[in-house]
């Protein structure tokens, strides 16, 4: 998957060089001095292009009237930003001019150079609209950004509003004295937030410091002692392959943590007693340690190797302006990454939004990027399952936790 250092090198060369073509121009806005005939190709889900009036098709639409020196032929296609990743860097001389990508791909896409460095324009919009994890969501090792994050990445929590309060659910422990919370603690993508909170660092502060590594922190043994007590909690529930919804729908299950897209599944099974909230936090040897969940983004994305790389960096940034976030919400119901969105009156009134921006702002740190945090996940399941079959106890965590911390190495 990853190339030579000499290939590399020549990769990068080819992509600063693409970029620099469109820098200077306003990559926000307008297409510049460009003119002329132009075609572009343009990858993203199914959900942006239903019918001819999908949200895809209306951004296409605002950018030409946008640059009305272009006259633009559209070639879009149906490629999840999920799976564009793995699409493209199959052949990234044949593959998109624009695309929107999962920001945990960005390691492979820089690689194999096909995915281009913001112009100086660029730039300026992700400034006006980003901070913190998203804004470093798509950032490079070489602190370069590749791409204009247009919704954020994580997870917080559904519960019923019959059984808990909104006090009830600031603290885990609290929830699981009163209720049946669910949690996918045998999920590396989970886990890490009790061990985040509590002091764990990912490849440093900014998550892409390689030499930095993974530090589980002093705390971690004790963090496993607590995860071990969990799992024998009664009104704890392993959420596997879905069982926390479901469970919630049969009314077996009071509290879910997941993301935005289960959503819709949450408000079904609650029906009035829909309730959403941030992370909460749980006591850790006397103290309050507040869940923090890795963060990402989905990014639009341009292709340095297209033969129209100065328009694709263009219309990448276009297509995750605030304007284009906005009709994105208004059309398809995806929450917007972008900071000037979060007090828009219809996206303030939703309550799945503010929960999310909550949890991105106060209780969120960055999923790496590189290519050394591919080395986390398969240690980190085994442990999680470990955790919840019982195999790691009060008596044993340390240990376990060393050999966890081991293999991360």
């Amino acid at each position: 998957m990853f190339k030579s250092k000499k290939l590399i090198s020549v990769l990068a060369a080819t992509t600063l060089a693409l970029a620099g073509c469109s820098g200077g121009s306003d990559s926000g806005d307008s297409a510049g001095s460009a003119s002329g005939d132009v075609q572009l190709t343009v990858w993203s889900s199914q959900e942006d292009q239903s019918g001819n009036d999908g949200w895809l098709q209306h951004v296409e639409a605002e950018f030409e009237k946008a640059n009305p020196d272009l006259k633009i032929t559209w070639k879009n296609n149906v490629v999840s930003p999920a799976d564009a990743g793995v699409t493209v860097n199959q052949d990234p001389s044949a593959a998109a001019d624009v695309y929107i990508y999962a920001n945990d791909q960005l390691g492979s896409l820089l690689d194999a150079g096909a995915v281009g460095e913001l112009s100086d324009d660029g730039m300026a919009q992700l400034e006006k609209q980003a901070e913190g994890t998203i804004a470093d969501s798509i950032k490079g090792q070489d602190g370069k950004s590749y791409g204009v994050p247009l919704e954020p990445n994580t997870w917080f929590m559904y519960y019923n509003k019959s059984k808990l309060s909104v006090d009830d659910v600031k603290s885990l422990d609290t929830m699981l004295e009163k209720a049946k919370v669910s949690f996918p603690l045998s999920n590396s993508w989970y886990l890490p937030a009790f061990y985040a909170g509590a002091g764990a660092t990912f490849f440093g502060a900014s998550g892409n410091d390689a030499a930095a590594g993974i530090d589980m922190g002093n705390s971690a043994a004790d963090v496993t002692k607590y995860l071990s007590n969990m799992v024998k909690n009664p009104n704890f529930v392993n959420d596997v392959d879905g069982s926390g919804i479901g469970g919630m729908k049969n009314g077996s299950v009071d509290v879910v943590f997941s993301g935005s897209w289960d959503a819709k599944n949450a408000r079904e099974a609650l029906g009035d007693d829909f309730g959403v909230a941030a992370l909460p936090t749980y006591k850790l040897n006397g103290k309050d340690i507040q869940l923090k969940a890795f963060s990402g983004s989905k990014a639009t994305g341009y292709n340095p190797q297209s033969k129209n790389a100065k328009v694709a960096s263009q219309f990448a940034a276009f297509l995750a302006n605030t304007e284009s976030q906005k009709s994105h919400y208004e059309l398809t119901g995806v929450i917007p990454s972008d900071l000037n969105l979060k007090d828009d009156a219809s996206v303030s009134k939703d309550e799945v939004a503010v929960a999310l921006f909550d949890t991105v702002s106060k209780a969120a740190i960055l999923q790496p990027t590189i290519k050394e945090m591919s080395q986390f996940w398969n240690p980190t399941e085994n442990f999680a399952k470990a955790l919840t079959n019982g195999e790691v106890t009060e008596a044993n965590a340390a240990e376990k936790t060393e050999a966890w911390a081991g293999a991360l190495k």
